[in-house]
């Protein structure tokens, strides 16, 4: 019990898969659709070949933590991109962003056995920050800095600067995606989360050029994790609704982010007894298929 006799309530994490999300994770993980986004963001560059481009994106498993959408390396050190698709506005996008950055950074020093308190200066690939932002423009900056947000008018020590990328007239990936995305907004709202809008979000982005070889490559798949996702998202509200009214009836502080834990460990078992593709799983629910097989395992359906 909180102070005041109130129960205090850890909220619960939100599970942090969604569909524009999923889609955007799953075809910049391919260096077919990869290149295109550097090339987008990158036009000069002609002499870039698929082999110039690792992925380094941030993983976790389910829940919440620190992952970003995607991070990417360029001609082995010499360039790290980290991109992020986002449909609200918030200028907390750069501190995100900034903690995505030094979370790479750190995986990269480690990986390449980077001695940080040697006297050698220590080699860094320069890093660039995006934000791929499916709103309306309206009066956002196309350059977001932490140091002008959260500390205007002072002498602060640190910066961090994120180019914003809005819907243009250009038909690259990018404006690609955002389409698909205000698309999937359109038939979500008018047909609900159901097959019928999934099907249609698909029909008109091909109609429209959007994403067409992506969808076309990937049509059942892409069906599929919309519908999946639909549905456990309908799962997720009402078991966060009772997770809720238990810990508050209990007077549990941490009821609600232990039981999402457990209640979204069983959306995972539910999928596989459904006999949902494990690969589908995995995509859903940002897991390697070995960790989705092993909750399967654990649960004996596997």
């Amino acid at each position: 019990m909180s102070e005041g006799g109130k129960i205090a309530v850890t909220k619960g994490r939100q599970p942090k898969y969604t569909v524009k999300d999923t889609v955007f994770r799953d075809m910049f993980s391919d260096k077919k659709y990869l290149i295109q986004l550097y090339q987008a963001l990158h036009p000069d560059d002609k002499a870039i070949t698929k082999d110039d481009l690792d992925i380094v994106t941030l993983q976790s498993i389910l829940m919440n933590g620190i992952y970003n959408d995607l991070g990417f390396m360029v001609r082995g050190n010499q360039l790290m991109i980290l991109v992020e698709a986002q449909s609200t506005w918030s200028a907390n996008i750069i501190v995100r962003s900034l903690i995505y950055l030094m979370s790479t950074y750190q995986d990269y020093f480690t990986n390449n056995k980077v001695q940080l308190y040697g006297s050698k200066k220590a080699d860094m690939p320069k890093p660039e920050l995006y934000v791929i932002y499916t709103g309306e423009k309206e009066h956002h900056p196309d350059i977001l800095s932490l140091k002008d947000e959260f500390f205007p008018d002072t002498d602060c020590c640190i910066d961090a600067k994120v180019k914003i990328i809005y819907l243009s007239d250009s038909d690259d990936i990018i404006n690609q995606y955002i389409g698909f995305c205000r698309v999937f907004n359109e038939q979500v709202a008018l047909h609900g989360r159901t097959l019928t809008a999934a099907k249609e979000i698909i029909r008109i982005c091909r109609d429209r050029n959007l994403l067409t070889e992506y969808l076309s490559e990937r049509e059942k798949e892409v069906e599929d994790i919309m519908l999946t996702l639909f549905d456990q998202e309908k799962i997720w509200n009402i078991e966060r609704d009772n997770i809720r009214a238990a810990a508050l009836a209990d007077g549990i502080s941490q009821g609600i982010s232990q039981g999402a834990a457990e209640k979204e460990q069983n959306m995972i078992v539910g999928m596989l007894k459904e006999n949902v593709n494990i690969n589908t799983i995995a995509k859903v629910a940002q897991m390697t298929v070995e960790q989705v097989a092993a909750i399967g395992k654990k649960a004996a359906v596997l």
